[in-house]
């Protein structure tokens, strides 16, 4: 060994080991966005090895003094597809986030892995792990940590539900992201979700609208269904269930409205009227409003939209 190699090797012993690899990044500048409305975009609020980070944009109300309540908005997509600027084709591009900011009430707009990327519960964990850095990062945010809830429409719906009825869940919380924080919300907004996957008819998807492209990644044999991708691509009941909000209803889960088409082809007005009869056994607030005419993302009932979103946000507004 020369010299040079002991000087060397004791030089890196005196060194300080170097900083781990991060789990999370903290908020940075947010953006102004419009004139009610500043964005914290890109925060990565949960990395994992072997997957791509998970993202959410904060979206801030202006002109509010003190901290706000926020809001977790979770996008639909069958579990399969949409990201966290995506809202429902009838809704105006940044509709739900400018409106919850114009009512004082930040909004979170969050990322998390589809059926093919992990199955459930991955993507309760990632949920969770977001509501948690809100929390952990409550203060820089000028947010309120004891007032959050969640809203979602269709997957992004069973999704809100399901942090809705397992804040006090412990075993599926995940390790992901920010620890030692409360994943509970206290309020909850479901457009058309699915309550009861078993319960589910099968899906018939319009022909040529998952065709071609758009499937040449998904592996041969696995079946198209939302619900048994989303565990796997099993259609194991039990496997069904445990990925459902219906079963996890008790006395202590969060205020809910649902909001549901009486016409809804693809998420039948039966799921909705499940879950809301589930919370009334277990003496849990919630309303369930059936919206006349209206299918999925609420196709062919627009010229009531307005009032939905109004009403969802009213009911954040008494909530928290």
């Amino acid at each position: 060994m020369t010299p040079e190699t002991v000087t060397t090797a004791d030089h890196r012993k005196r060194m300080p080991a170097p900083p781990p690899f991060p789990a999370f990044h903290a908020p940075a500048t947010p953006q102004v966005a419009s004139a009610v409305s500043t964005v914290h975009r890109e925060v990565s609020y949960a990395i994992a090895v072997g997957f791509r980070r998970l993202a959410m944009d904060i979206w801030l109300p202006r002109e509010t003094a003190g901290p706000v309540p926020v809001v977790v908005w979770i996008h639909g997509g069958a579990f399969q597809l949409g990201d966290r600027r995506d809202l429902p084709p009838t809704f105006a591009p940044d509709s739900v986030f400018k409106l919850l900011n114009e009512a004082g009430i930040a909004c979170a707009t969050v990322d998390y892995r589809h059926a093919l990327e992990a199955p459930f519960p991955a993507q309760l964990h990632d949920l969770k792990a977001a509501v948690r850095y809100l929390r952990g990062h409550a203060e820089v945010l000028g947010i309120d940590a004891d007032r959050i809830g969640a809203w979602g429409e269709s997957a992004g719906g069973h999704l809100a539900a399901l942090l809705g009825v397992t804040g006090a869940r412990g075993e599926l919380e995940g390790g992901i992201g920010v620890q030692g924080h409360s994943s509970s919300v206290s309020a909850v907004v479901d457009f058309y979700g699915v309550s009861s996957l078993p319960d589910m008819p099968p899906m018939d998807t319009p022909a040529g609208l998952m065709s071609g492209p758009l499937v040449a990644a998904v592996p041969p044999g696995m079946t198209m269904e939302p619900g048994p991708m989303l565990v796997g691509g099993s259609a194991d009941p039990a496997l069904l269930t445990a990925a459902s909000p219906l079963g996890y209803v008790t006395a202590g889960a969060a205020p809910f409205l649902l909001i549901h088409g009486d016409s809804d082809g693809l998420v039948p007005l039966a799921q909705s009227e499940l879950l809301a009869a589930a919370l009334t056994d277990a003496g849990v607030r919630n309303e369930l409003v059936t919206v006349e005419g209206g299918d999925h993302c609420f196709f062919f009932a627009e010229d009531q939209l307005d009032g939905i979103l109004s009403t969802a946000v009213d009911f954040f507004v008494s909530e928290l």
